[in-house]
């Protein structure tokens, strides 16, 4: 027989929420309660995508540091969805129309850095 291993949700636990954030060249950053500085693509979302940079500064926190709001753009970003990953639109559509050779998988592999192959072993 198999067995398997759950964890508990821990009470104390608490989500990471956001200090501050802040745009820079498309890049939203944010950070957070835990010390992380995290930062994703603008483009990422879609409409962030269609924002101009003023438009990408006006980002203000709501929630209590749990969600981002653009306010002229009508958009709420989550924080637990951003420091999960779940971004909108899937990396190749962000750069669609800048770096064709991205699309494929042997010079996608090459593009990443070896350190981050190597899983940061060796350092």
């Amino acid at each position: 027989m198999m067995s398997t291993a759950t964890r508990k949700k821990d009470p104390f636990m608490v989500e990471p929420a956001v200090l501050k954030a802040w745009t820079k060249a498309r890049m939203v950053f944010i950070e957070l309660t835990d010390g992380r500085i995290v930062g994703f693509p603008a483009d990422r979302f879609r409409i962030l995508k269609q924002a101009t940079e003023e438009e990408l500064k006006k980002v203000t926190l709501r929630l209590n540091g749990y969600a981002l709001r653009w306010e002229a753009l009508d958009e709420d970003i989550t924080v637990p969805g951003i420091v999960a990953g779940r971004l909108e639109l899937p990396f190749e559509s962000v750069r669609e129309g800048t770096d064709q050779t991205h699309g494929k998988p042997e010079a996608r592999r090459r593009s990443i850095p070896d350190r981050i192959r190597r899983g940061f072993r060796n350092e």
